[in-house]
């Protein structure tokens, strides 16, 4: 049996180093292929074999790891809104006990309050340390340490030591330590769920898109099913403001659409009969009726979800170090904890709670989270913001490739041109109906450019009595007793037909890169018309922005060099690969890596696969609802250019960002584990207390997460 893929969401997963644990966990077990599993997005994605493991079997290992899964087709969006509430109402809780506890130690303490400060204490310390608790117990259980046992470790010793001294000792006691150290956190932990809900907004917002019930016609009433139960070739209305539920064609109507979120276009698009429409589009003001033609998860806007989940579960090479150093992060600083302790209680000669105080503040301070969150959360704003733009990226990982790309090579027909032969100089206006005769049953494409030119001038346009083809040469048709010649030079000199009067034209024509097509009329050269492939609105800004991000720009062609150097001119493109068949671009790409060139490759999703694939990154733009067919590592929904270029920013913008979230976390974390481990307490006399290490660990957890949403507002329009 084929190999099979399941994406689940995984709940109470406090920190990064529980998703490392758990993937590698999953990666051992019999008959997984293949495990990926982020913090960031808590989710997870397995390969499996399933003649050897279910799917539930997957789910349970996941569910004994202690963490709750779910498959992402039963994901309810709202269970994350409870969630946070329920957080939120047992940290109020938790505020209110700590407060007071905090006033009594700090302005109004005596030995005869450690009772009532064991009373105020010990609901927090159950209540909010539930959550640590029980993460710390899976970790062990899972062989790992993870950031739940710091502080579980840190608070335990801090509450700990203070009943002692309540109840044994009758000493004096630091609740505070544990109930602000275990408020403080809990509420980073809160604000980190917040943040990073609002990090994958974009993404939230695709998904919420999927209509959920649908208006089938069926024998001329309207019938409101679920989703689930539209076939393909069912008739559906679409009401004014109603999303629409598949993606089909316009049957009856006329409206305006709005389709920012599936392809970035910001201003509605003009629906008529026969047009596409796509599911999650919203309809602005009329009615339609639909003809669904791919339903569920054949759907463009189910493409991009999916698309979107597989590619935040991938891993950059650069993230896959930061978990290597999660993975032995918390081991390290229990250890650096308890040498503290020892240094100064045994070595140094301080007094026992001195001691334990800096200890405690090494576990609160040092923070895992902020290494394992720099990446993924980056990653995840940066998916959500290409997904908005129409910009679908596949593999994590690519992003780093493509900010360190130096060469572009474009394909000229269809990518920098429109792909459309059209019409662009007529010598002698009266030729052209004549030609538009004679070429009126062609099927070729140039055939196509003048009979649409002709229409487009409103001229009357007759059927041929005769008409043949000459392949390679034009046509020949007669209309009332007329003989019409319509092609190249070849065809006019087969028929003996002088040229003389035309000549320099046909020849300025050449030499620009048009193709000329010669009209005679019984044996008389009446006059020509210059047929081309017209470049884009906006393919020499394309070319120019390319240029300023510091790109060799390429052009690749199956077309003559005369063309090919002369479009390559009009753009400034300076190097030029023309007269190249399909199956050599792959070595001319192959060519400029073996140079040392780390090449982008544009072009069509499906027919430049070859050359897409053998690119260090393949952007295939414009491939609409053939998402699914296109091998690009890059995918762009709407046709344009500019999008290859908002790619490449986004690129190097995400990867900035990542650097600067693994710089501040590795520098935070390398100074402030010796400050409060009391490194300048003997020369400066300065000493971290628990309560402020809680703070700056929850400061440089937010602090990650939301530089990385900053990256949005970059690309807010």
């Amino acid at each position: 049996m084929k190999e099979q893929k399941i994406i689940l969401e995984i709940d109470n997963m406090e920190c990064a180093s529980c998703a490392v644990a758990l993937e590698r966990g999953l990666s051992r077990m019999r008959g997984v292929i293949r495990a990926s599993v982020s913090f960031a997005s808590r989710r997870a994605i397995i390969l499996f074999n399933p003649n050897e493991i279910s799917k539930n079997e997957i789910k349970r290992a996941i569910e004994r790891a202690g963490y709750r899964a779910r498959y992402v087709e039963e994901s309810i969006l709202d269970e994350e809104e409870e969630l946070i509430r329920k957080r939120l109402i047992i940290f109020i809780i938790g505020l209110t006990l700590t407060i007071p506890t905090v006033i009594i130690e700090m302005f109004f303490y005596s030995h005869e309050y450690n009772f009532l400060l064991f009373l105020l204490a010990t609901p927090v310390q159950a209540l909010l340390g539930y959550k640590f608790y029980r993460g710390a117990w899976f970790s062990l259980r899972n062989k790992l340490a993870n950031m739940d046992l710091l502080v579980a470790l840190s608070t335990s010793v801090a509450y700990v030591y203070s009943t002692f001294a309540t109840f044994l000792l009758k000493g004096h006691v630091f609740y505070e330590a544990s109930t602000t150290v275990l408020t403080t956190i809990y509420l980073g932990s809160l604000l980190e769920d917040i943040t990073r809900k609002k990090a994958g907004e974009a993404i939230r917002k695709l998904i919420s898109l999927r209509p959920k019930k649908a208006t089938l016609i069926k024998e001329g009433k309207e019938l409101e099913i679920p989703l689930e139960e539209v076939n393909p070739g069912d008739i559906l209305l679409v009401k004014p403001g109603e999303s629409i539920p598949v993606d089909g064609e316009v049957l009856e109507g006329y409206s305006s659409v709005d389709e920012s979120m599936i392809t970035g276009e910001s201003l509605p698009v003009d629906k008529k009969v026969g047009d596409k429409v796509i599911a999650g589009t919203v309809n602005k003001f009329g009615l339609l009726k639909i003809k669904a033609e791919r339903i569920g998860r054949d759907t463009l806007l189910s493409q991009i979800v999916s698309l979107i989940e597989e590619a935040l579960l991938t891993k950059a090479p650069i993230q896959r170090i930061a978990d290597r150093v999660v993975g032995y992060f918390v081991p390290v600083v229990v250890l650096i904890s308890l040498l503290t302790f020892l240094t100064w209680y045994f070595i140094l000669g301080s007094e026992f709670l001195f001691a334990l105080i800096t200890s405690v503040s090494v576990l609160v301070i040092a923070c895992p989270c902020a290494l394992g969150l720099a990446t993924p959360t980056a990653l995840m704003v940066a998916m959500g913001v290409g997904a908005r733009l129409g910009i679908l990226i596949r593999d994590a990982g690519k992003l780093e490739i493509l900010c360190k790309a130096n060469s572009i090579v474009l394909d000229k027909t269809g990518t920098l041109t429109k792909g459309e032969l059209e019409v662009v100089k007529i010598i002698n206006e009266d030729c052209l109906e004549w030609a538009a005769i004679a070429e009126k049953h062609s099927e070729h494409p140039i055939a196509k450019a003048i009979v649409k030119a002709a229409e487009r001038r409103g001229l009357n346009i007759k059927d041929p009595e005769k008409f043949e083809v000459l392949p390679g040469r034009g046509v020949i048709a007669e209309l009332e007793g007329n003989r019409i010649l319509v092609g190249n030079l070849m065809l006019i000199n087969d028929y003996n037909v002088e040229i003389v009067n035309l000549k320099n034209d046909i020849i300025s024509l050449q030499e620009s890169g048009i193709t000329v097509v010669i009209v005679a009329l019984n044996g008389r050269v009446i006059g020509a018309l210059g047929v081309t492939d017209v470049l884009r609105d906006n393919s020499k800004d394309f070319v120019k922005k390319l240029k300023e991000l510091g790109l060799e720009v390429i052009m690749i062609t199956g077309d003559n060099k005369k063309v090919a150097r002369h479009v390559a001119k009009e753009l400034g493109i300076e190097t030029v690969l023309a007269e190249v068949l399909p199956q050599d671009k792959v070595k001319e790409i192959r060519s400029l890596q073996e140079n040392g060139r780390i090449v982008i490759m544009v072009g069509d999703g499906i027919n430049d696969a070859p050359a897409l694939t053998q690119s260090n990154i393949g952007i295939a733009i414009g491939s609409g609802t053939d998402i699914a067919k296109s091998v690009g590592d890059i995918v762009l929904i709407k046709d344009d250019l500019m999008n290859v270029v908002s790619a490449i920013k986004l690129s190097r913008k995400t990867v900035g960002k990542i650097k600067q979230n693994l710089f501040w976390a590795f520098i935070y974390n390398i100074s402030a584990i010796p400050i409060a481990a009391g490194l300048l307490y003997p020369f400066m006399g300065i000493l971290i207390t628990p309560t402020i290490s809680a703070i700056a660990m929850v400061l440089s957890d937010i602090s990650v997460v939301g530089n990385s949403i900053l990256l949005g507002l970059f690309f807010e329009r």
